[in-house]
């Protein structure tokens, strides 16, 4: 679905433009065209080759979508793909785009995060929108990225509240099964800037594509921007692992307060049934069983060597 298609000149927008126009405003000098799709059909895909030029591995990478985070060129004409995290990285959508000298593609999938902004954002600086279709790039990863911070923001959060109830009685396997799921979403996240940092890495320093040469220093913001991303997602799984190492080990500290228990009780039985044992052997010489008081001093014995050893264990904190 066509979103946008405008076309601009020295920093200014000329028009919107039918897609059957776009040939014609690419053969003007200086002037690029910047055209936005959404969840494209083959149809749009086949008419905005045949307008642009473009290369059909980086087409059929578009099609079919679900694509590492990368940069390639074709040529004089970039390939980027990225991807789109909301929802505190429940969810990813991509975005495909194409960048060449007079022109940029732009295509969102999966994913109802709108680009408006970053048009109205290019168009109320002529100043830096007149460096062409390469900052138009540097504007769209940007909004991309920056969209990464609030992502890490809500995680952060979830994480510092599963923090304050590690040691929660009751909640350690609720917690360990947070844990796990925010370990999840940060892999999701993970893979969306690690790899886009490394191929964002080709656009400043060294040899840069041609529709780059003028906007190194923007895509170096980009870069340290993924850096800072990068290191805190790292930062939160080191935090993460050690969390759940906490759990399990209040776990095996739970199950050794139960065993103790037991075993206490096991202990106190035991002894108790070893009495009854040696009093139910019925032999004939036995003077106790005739005793007149056997019977009573038999159940005292048991109840004060029972009660001695709950005592010792109570005292021993096994209790």
């Amino acid at each position: 679905m066509l979103i946008n298609c405008a076309a601009y000149q020295d920093g200014i927008k000329l028009a919107d433009i039918s897609v059957e126009a776009i040939s014609d405003y690419l053969e003007r000098k200086d002037c690029f065209v910047w055209v936005a799709l959404r969840d494209t059909t083959e149809d749009e895909l086949d008419k905005m080759q045949e307008e642009f030029g473009l290369h059909d591995l980086a087409i059929e990478d578009a099609r079919h979508g679900h694509q590492r985070p990368k940069v390639e060129e074709y040529g004089d004409t970039l390939f980027v793909a990225m991807h789109l995290v909301d929802d505190a990285a429940a969810e990813v959508g991509e975005v495909s785009i194409f960048v060449g000298v007079n022109f940029l593609l732009s295509i969102r999938n999966r994913n109802n995060q709108a680009f408006v902004g970053v048009r109205e954002r290019c168009e109320r600086e002529p100043q830096l929108l007149r460096l062409g279709s390469g900052f138009v790039l540097y504007a769209l990863m940007d909004a991309v990225v920056d969209r990464y911070f609030p992502v890490i923001d809500e995680l952060e959060s979830q994480l510092e509240s599963i923090e304050e109830h590690l040691f929660d009685k009751g909640a350690t396997l609720d917690n360990i099964a947070q844990l796990y799921g925010l370990k999840r979403k940060l892999a999701v996240l993970k893979h969306a800037a690690m790899p886009l940092m490394e191929a964002t890495g080709k656009l400043h320093g060294g040899r840069v594509p041609p529709v780059c040469a003028t906007t190194q220093e923007y895509f170096r913001d980009v870069y340290d921007h993924l850096t800072r991303i990068n290191a805190t997602i790292d930062s939160m799984r080191e935090t993460i692992t050690t969390a759940i190492m906490v759990c399990q080990s209040a776990v095996s500290m739970e199950q050794n307060e139960i065993n103790k228990r037991l075993a206490a009780w096991a202990g106190i039985f035991a002894v108790a049934t070893a009495f009854v044992g040696i009093w139910g052997m019925n032999f004939q010489h036995m003077p106790e069983l005739g005793w007149k008081y056997g019977y009573p001093l038999a159940l005292l014995v048991i109840t004060v060597t029972c009660g001695g050893l709950y005592y010792r264990f109570r005292r021993s904190g096994w209790l």
